[in-house]
């Protein structure tokens, strides 16, 4: 595999399995992306957070919605969290386990949920797997957290970083071009032109999270959407339904 999201094509829109196919699996769990791998995903998404000596891949702060537990992830050790059921029998992988799993087949887009160590510890494994043959460009950092953003971006320059929208700044894209970002992920309810526009000036290609139905992509194609988060990879990948 050679294609990163800085280097995708501007007519291929690219399909990204967000928390591995949440769709069809528990979100985040080894089952999830083995399901992505087999609907034919090039990218997966997911999130982690450093937390008693691992990077969990975990989206909530809290454990009540997708796990067995109750209250917060950071208030729990390793082995009470290893202990949890986080849908159909799945446990809560760490980072290490999903890329052990992935092994290079498709790309890997990480988020970043906390602060306080996560950028680091996400540059340290990130930088093993280097070492042992991955290419940069077959990962991607994002994070809404942008100072922890900034601290992977200079503990490992070579991966690319994407700064993540949940609305339209002031400065429009200009904090990704302060990070060097090569992608700006935008929430699907603030899809503005000027900021799309100012995003794509500045050298980053724009991605939509999350997309869920097929409807929708002739609009994206309108506004110079180059990439889409979906639950659904299968309803992009012409799997269809459901």
């Amino acid at each position: 595999m050679t294609t990163s999201p800085g280097a995708q094509p501007p007519a291929a829109l690219l399909v990204i399995g967000h928390r591995g196919a949440r769709g069809h699996a528990p979100e985040n769990t080894l089952a999830s992306f083995r399901k992505a791998l087999e609907l034919g995903c090039r990218w997966v998404e997911l999130d982690v957070q450093w937390h008693d000596g691992e990077l969990w891949v975990m989206h909530d702060l809290r454990l009540e919605r997708t796990t067995s537990g109750h209250g917060f992830l950071a208030e729990h050790d390793a082995a009470t969290l290893r202990a949890l059921d986080a849908g159909q029998g799945e446990r809560i992988p760490t980072l290490r386990e999903v890329l052990d799993l992935l092994d290079g087949r498709c790309g890997v887009n990480v988020e970043l949920k906390t602060a306080d160590g996560t950028a680091r510890a996400v540059a340290q494994l990130l930088r093993d797997r280097i070492a042992r043959g991955a290419r940069p460009e077959h990962f991607q950092v994002s994070s809404f957290h942008l100072p922890e953003l900034r601290e992977f971006r200079r503990a490992l320059p070579e991966v690319p970083v994407g700064v993540l929208l949940a609305g339209v700044p002031l400065t429009l894209a200009q904090a990704a071009a302060e990070l060097e970002a090569s992608v700006v992920s935008l929430d699907a309810e603030f899809l503005e032109p000027l900021l799309i526009a100012d995003a794509k000036r500045r050298g980053c290609h724009v991605y939509a999270y999350t997309i869920n139905r097929a409807d929708e992509l002739p609009r994206l194609r309108r506004l110079g959407i180059d990439g889409i988060f979906t639950d659904y990879p299968n309803r992009f990948l012409g799997g269809g339904s459901p």
